[in-house]
């Protein structure tokens, strides 16, 4: 290489540093802006509340129920057929 190729790589070198220093304190948030602000969250209790007795009595429709409408007088609604 050349004395002159030196100096114009290494010239080159020095302006691509100074930009990328520029460009990136620019692009890059500085410390003090990386802050964010969140919510709070309380301690979880054991205590439940009592259960709405709007929903929850004596007199409720129990889901996990069988429900039979009228009735099923064929044991084998399919009568073993095969196809």
């Amino acid at each position: 290489m050349k004395q002159k190729d030196i100096a114009l790589i290494s010239v080159i070198a020095i302006i691509s540093a100074v930009m990328s220093v520029l460009i990136s304190s620019k692009i890059i948030v500085p410390p003090k802006n990386r802050e964010q602000k969140v919510e709070v969250v309380g301690a979880i209790s054991t205590e439940f509340p009592d259960l709405d007795s709007k929903y929850f009595n004596s007199s409720a429709i129990d889901p996990s129920q069988r429900i039979t409408i009228g009735t099923n007088s064929n044991p084998q609604p399919f009568n073993n057929q095969k196809r």
